[in-house]
């Protein structure tokens, strides 16, 4: 029983690789630009007061300006909402007492994720903001409002890359490419830019620059190599 394992354990390896099994595995890479359409805005109010509730009323007061001042810019409902609510009390380390810091008062905050799908108004919906009473600009981010097609494209530019590969690899070798067996998506990428934050300033409309968005794609594609 063991010679008849042994022997057929080398007549597995000593069986010659057929023409079917004969294939080269290739990565491609693609990259688009694309001009981004939209803009989420990141911002807020925060107020110091000697009580909770005073602190928390003028961050009220802060937000229902800032609300209406969306609203008169055009900005719909479903693209703002609350991120952040704080209330925190306030203490004088510098000043200890016989329970420890000196409590000198509340700080009360309120935070909005808005997203303005016209970018040209981007500038003008951010000066609106800080003048209905806005203090605390946490950044700004940009987007596509259809970032799919720009995904595709960069979809099939790793797909003629990885065939560009798999050409040269295959003329190098002195064999030509088949059929292709399978193509495997990997890490792509849709575009997620960081917030950048802002430096508080009074103004009428913001200097934006939106830039370009990079969009990425990775395929792996397993080609056929024949004679």
């Amino acid at each position: 029983m063991r010679f008849a394992a042994i022997c057929a354990v080398l007549w597995v390896c000593a069986t010659p690789i057929s023409a079917e099994d004969r294939h080269i595995t290739v990565t491609g890479e693609g990259m688009v630009q694309a001009q981004p359409d939209q803009a989420v805005i990141s911002v807020g109010a925060a107020h110091r007061a000697k009580s909770a509730q005073d602190a928390m009323d003028a961050v009220n007061t802060a937000v229902a300006g800032m609300m209406a001042a969306l609203n008169t810019a055009g900005v719909e409902p479903r693209d703002i909402q609350t991120t952040g609510i704080g209330l925190h009390a306030v203490h004088d380390h510098n000043t200890q007492s016989e329970g420890g810091p000196v409590l000198v008062g509340f700080s009360a905050s309120n935070r909005l994720t808005i997203k303005v799908r016209d970018i040209d108004a981007a500038g003008e919906v951010l000066g609106a903001l800080v003048d209905a009473g806005a203090n605390d600009i946490g950044g700004i981010s940009f987007g596509l409002s259809d970032p799919q097609e720009a995904m595709n494209g960069a979809r099939r530019d790793a797909v003629a890359d990885a065939q560009s590969k798999a050409a040269l690899y295959a003329e190098a070798a002195g064999v030509a490419l088949g059929k292709v067996i399978s193509v495997r998506e990997h890490g792509g990428q849709m575009p997620r830019p960081e917030m950048g934050r802002m430096a508080m300033a009074s103004f009428d409309a913001a200097a934006i620059a939106p830039g370009e968005l990079s969009i990425f794609a990775r395929v792996e594609m397993v080609l056929e190599l024949v004679d």
